[in-house]
């Protein structure tokens, strides 16, 4: 058979609509895969062959779908609820939990566009750390160094992508856990603006921090997936069910922008075929912790500006005004929203991982006041760092500060220095969840070659939008893809 994993998700698609492939084939595929792979990579938490091939053969038995993900194989992040499977939340507290009865939400839209769920992908513990190495389980790594950690909270998905065991999957991103792990395991992630997705919008959310959006090996893959995760209505538009909703385009639109790699014409919203572009090193955490960019994550830096230099983009270098009060506020808010963890019993929380203790516990011990001032704080800095934002079409800085963490780097035992470790790795994500702005990680450099990473290790760079501007992140990043592709295919 054909390698299968060397297809791109829009191939895949291509090939089974055509009837060149089965869905059961390609399940039988990646499961394969799965279980050679991905012990490796710490990639699952569960693995669900049996349903994954019974979906399969069902799909097959309906008959080729005219448009979506037709006998796509993905996986539910480890957060997520599946109807008939356990849901571990990357805990200990809750090993031996029951089979959820009710899938949520974002799995029910996944699967009415066709996906074949092969099982969860691992995740840290509640989804709060940006690393996923929780205790009770394997570590989720990098592919391209198995000596170093995938990120998180999304760590599974990008590993998986990566490793190619799944030729994309979804994730969710508070604070940076789709955009950390996808540039950490040198593939794409995008998390969309706040309010553009009907399934994980954001506006849930306390501060609108999480949203779904989706990672994968090719921008073309990525809004392959993210077209997915909106769904429409017969008329065409996106059925929504809040009132507050980022303003979305056409159906293909996402797709097209990616792979044709054309901005979008100022009538829709877009820049025009020329973009200005600010490139900035500063982020919201700068003069709360010692924020330092690695020379590592300069070259991936410089790498992209030049891509987007020499597709005739015009690039300046900008600072971005000083916010003091955006970190302990983020902190109140981060510990605010781990307050509301349903977890009651004094022996469960004993169980949890130090620093997601911490957290619950720092959360419940907050005034309201404070919760509501740090709010406030917010969403000032929301309305600041938007108009900064839209001074450009886009605004380039590193992916992540320094290069993906070694597996055992953080520390297990103080919470307090574990979040500023996690700061440090990724000072310019949580700023882009607060401001609910759209925002596209690339990878654009792979460091020199070592014992441990014998083609280098990835680094990025991460692309913000205006509101609603993904069609322009799409665009922009695929003509980085175009001018820096991967030094190899797969790093196993």
């Amino acid at each position: 058979m054909d390698a299968l994993h060397e297809r791109t998700a829009v191939e895949l698609r291509d090939l089974l609509a055509a009837g060149e492939l089965r869905p059961t084939e390609v399940t039988d595929y990646f499961l394969d895969r799965v279980e050679r792979l991905g012990p490796l990579v710490g990639a699952f938490a569960t693995v669900t062959p049996d349903r994954a091939r019974e979906r399969a053969a069902a799909l097959e038995a309906a008959g080729p779908a005219p448009a979506g993900l037709w006998g796509l194989p993905t996986g539910d992040k480890d957060l997520w609820n599946r109807a008939g499977v356990p849901t571990g939340f990357g805990s200990r507290a809750f090993a031996g939990a029951p089979p959820a009865e009710q899938s949520d939400e974002i799995v029910q839209v996944l699967d009415a566009a066709g996906v074949v769920s092969l099982g969860k992908t691992a995740a840290p513990e509640l989804g709060f750390p940006a690393y996923t190495e929780p205790l009770g389980a394997p570590p989720a790594r990098t592919p391209w160094d198995l000596t170093r950690g995938a990120g998180g909270s999304s760590g599974g998905a990008a590993a998986a992508v990566a490793a190619g065991l799944l030729p994309f999957a979804p994730g969710s991103d508070g604070g940076g856990s789709i955009r950390i792990p996808a540039a950490a395991c040198g593939v794409v992630g995008l998390k969309p603006t706040r309010g553009l997705l009907p399934a994980g919008s954001g506006v849930d959310a306390l501060g609108g921090l999480v949203v779904n959006g989706p990672i994968a090996r090719t921008v073309a893959d990525t809004a392959l997936l993210l077209e997915a995760m909106l769904p429409r209505s017969a008329g065409g538009g996106v059925a929504h069910p809040f009132t507050l909703r980022a303003p979305s385009a056409p159906a293909g639109a996402y797709l097209a922008a990616a792979q044709r790699g054309a901005l979008p014409a100022p009538e829709d919203g877009g820049p025009g075929p020329v973009a200005r572009i600010g490139v900035t090193t500063s982020s919201a955490w700068d003069g709360f912790y010692d924020i330092r960019v690695s020379p590592e994550a300069r070259a991936a830096l410089d790498a992209g500006v030049r891509a987007l230099a020499g597709a005739g983009h015009e690039v300046e270098e900008t600072v971005l005004a000083e916010s003091p009060e955006y970190a302990p506020a983020f902190r109140t808010l981060w510990m605010g929203g781990a307050s509301a963890v349903p977890l009651d019993d004094p022996e469960t929380i004993d169980r949890l991982e130090p620093l997601t203790r911490w957290l619950i516990r720092s959360g419940r011990e907050l005034p309201a006041r404070q919760l509501a001032e740090a709010l406030r704080t917010l969403s000032a800095y929301e309305r600041s760092l938007v108009a900064q934002v839209g001074a450009y079409d886009a605004v380039v800085t590193p992916a992540l500060a320094l290069t993906p963490r070694p597996v055992g780097w953080y520390d297990a035992e103080d919470p307090e220095r574990n979040f500023e470790q996690q700061c440090l790795y990724t000072p310019f994500t949580s700023m882009l969840n607060v401001a609910g702005l759209p925002a596209i990680t690339v990878p654009t450099h792979w460091t020199e070659p070592t014992a441990d990473a014998p083609a280098g290790l990835p680094m990025g760079v991460q692309i913000i939008g205006r509101p609603g501007g993904e069609r322009t992140l799409l665009a922009l990043a695929a003509a980085m893809e175009a001018a820096l592709p991967r030094p190899t295919p797969f790093p196993l």
